[in-house]
């Protein structure tokens, strides 16, 4: 049985997500801590000083300074803020992944296969016989096969 784990694990596709699950892990930590502490603290300012992740409707009909403060006393909210946040922060991942599989694509593509050349015989329609695509006649079975000489 260990020596089937060492196999699998062993497998390149195996390793190569492994590792694509660890830099995905570690690419979305560095793209939330850019939403959450480069690109939305000047979308606050801009917006009348809005912290973005504070901003919440509580159900209870209760008002509360913060969302920390409501969320302490246990009253159910929607933190639409932080929503607003993981959408960003989505957008930003999905964007630099379009951009990565595109230059991947550009990068690996293949040639496309030249189309087929056209074929150098056909089959005489009266004896089956293989002749040249050209030919008026079958060589074969002396048969007019159509074409410029057709009706000589």
């Amino acid at each position: 049985m260990l020596k089937d784990f060492k196999e699998f694990v062993a497998r390149g596709n195996v390793l190569d997500l492994a590792v694509a699950v660890i830099m995905g892990t570690a690419f979305g930590a560095i793209v939330t801590s850019a939403v959450n502490d480069v690109i939305m603290p000047p979308i606050g300012l801009l917006l009348g000083q809005v912290d973005f992740k504070d901003l919440f409707i509580s159900l209870s009909g209760q008002s509360y300074p913060s969302l920390a403060a409501a969320k302490e006393a246990g009253a159910p909210v929607i933190a639409y803020g932080q929503f607003l946040n993981s959408v960003i922060n989505f957008l930003i991942i999905a964007f630099v992944i379009f951009l990565a599989v595109r230059q991947a694509k550009k990068l690996y593509r293949v040639k496309q296969e030249a189309p087929a050349p056209a074929p150098a015989t056909k089959d005489c329609t009266f004896c089956c016989t293989p002749i040249p695509v050209a030919a008026t006649r079958c060589p074969h079975c002396t048969s007019h096969l159509g074409g410029a000489a057709a009706g000589m």
